[in-house]
């Protein structure tokens, strides 16, 4: 039987309690996107991927604080990634999501180095639920404060601070600052703050960042000659630590 995005929601929400950043490796569109949606409605910053390459890749090269990942998916599969990133030594709980439920499947994902194994169909408060287990039992927990030189944010009241300054930012503002910042001192792509922001497999033009950036910048940089975001030309944008 297949699963709707109506069963993997289920009937009743959770909420989390502190802001994640979380990577879903799942090439089920009406799965995926479900993960995405029921993640991101409760706080947590989700990246969705669908190929197993681009998967490692990216789980290589950025802190996670949870990584869901099926292990029947296209590139490298599944359970090959997982033995890659732990033998990268990347701790980062994983919680393995697949169809495959029989007794042998799951000693095997666990054996490899999966921290949870959840069988679909499943729902969604389920999921979030283990998602907080895998939190509290990991030794990297996430913080609910981003600093980053003279800017403050903090996750769970939607304060920025720049300076002495609080500094008043709409939703999609706070978010890309906030994705900005936690890449500090990285180049983020146009691509990577439109996929954040509004669709995993965004396809769009970028322009509108431009505005959204030029407005955050303005905002932050109020009263001061000193550059916060930098655009890196060709390439994106960034933030590096300055006093």
């Amino acid at each position: 039987m297949g699963l709707t995005t109506s069963n993997v929601l289920g009937e009743q929400e959770a909420e989390a309690p502190i802001s994640m950043e979380i990577l879903v490796i799942e090439d089920d569109p009406a799965i995926g996107s479900a993960v995405q949606k029921g993640l991101e409605a409760v706080g947590h910053v989700c990246k969705w991927l669908t190929d197993g390459t681009k998967g490692l890749e990216v789980a290589r090269s950025r802190k996670h604080d949870v990584i869901i990942l099926d292990l029947m998916i296209p590139g490298e599969p599944g359970l090959s990634l997982l033995q890659k990133i732990r033998m990268d030594g990347i701790q980062t709980p994983v919680l393995i999501l697949t169809a495959m439920g029989s007794v042998n499947d799951r000693v095997s994902g666990l054996k490899k180095g999966g921290d949870d194994y959840l069988v679909k169909p499943f729902f969604m408060p389920e999921l979030l639920a283990r998602i907080e287990v895998l939190n509290r039992r990991s030794p990297i927990k996430p913080t609910t404060n981003l600093r980053v030189g003279i800017l403050q944010l903090d996750l769970l009241t939607r304060r920025v601070i720049c300076g002495e300054s609080e500094i008043e930012l709409t939703p999609t503002e706070f978010s890309i600052l906030e994705l900005l910042m936690r890449h500090a001192g990285q180049i983020v792509t146009r691509t990577m703050l439109c996929e954040s922001l509004w669709k995993s497999d965004w396809e769009g033009t970028t322009n509108v960042i431009e505005v959204h950036i030029n407005r955050l910048r303005t905002k932050l940089q109020r009263g001061s000659t000193t550059p916060i975001i930098h655009t890196v030309r060709g390439r994106g944008y960034a933030i590096y630590a300055t006093n």
